[in-house]
């Protein structure tokens, strides 16, 4: 009796270590990450979107861009559709887990036509696959060039500035 009670804890303990190894929780998601990134590459809208968690959310460069994934579907369908979509390619990348290994979050460098981005984002564990959950899509500034690109956005962006602090208003009453 008592090896069978032995065999049954190690075996619990056995399954339950290699549903949650990190190293190969963080594999699997660089993985579905860089399926993700080739799928937008090669404009396949099914395998792009099939990797997002169905109430994702995608933030792009542009501060209007705040989409949740049914206004993002409907903004990306056309480039989809058109065979070209956007390339991504990784440069680095850090992923970090929950000790529960149910959520995951990540930093990315990216080679793309805006030159170097930044992505970032939360990734869950939706039975038992990884899905971006909430992502966020940056360009870089070199710091001794920020003060030329702000003077670049300044009159398009303090009206939006104004128009976004009405809209908190609003939202706050």
């Amino acid at each position: 009796m008592k090896k069978i009670i032995f065999l049954l804890f190690i075996s619990i303990c056995l399954f339950s270590c290699s549903k949650s190894n990190p190293i190969e929780n963080k594999k699997d998601i660089d993985k579905m990450l860089n399926l993700w990134h080739q799928a937008a590459a090669e404009a396949n809208f099914e395998n792009y979107f099939k990797l997002m968690t169905e109430d994702a959310v995608f933030i792009g460069t542009d501060a209007t861009e705040n989409w949740n994934r049914k206004d993002f579907e409907n903004f990306s369908k056309p480039y989809f559709d058109k065979g070209k979509a956007w390339t991504f390619h990784p440069i680095q990348r850090n992923i970090y887990l929950d000790n529960n290994s149910k959520f995951a979050w990540f930093d990315e460098l990216l080679d793309s036509s805006f030159k170097i981005c930044r992505g970032s984002g939360i990734i869950e564990n939706v039975n038992g696959e990884w899905k971006v959950k909430h992502y966020v899509l940056s360009m870089t500034i070199p710091n001794d060039k920020s003060n030329q690109v702000v003077a670049i956005k300044d009159s398009l962006e303090s009206i939006l500035i104004m128009e976004l602090k009405q809209t908190k208003k609003k939202f706050l009453n």
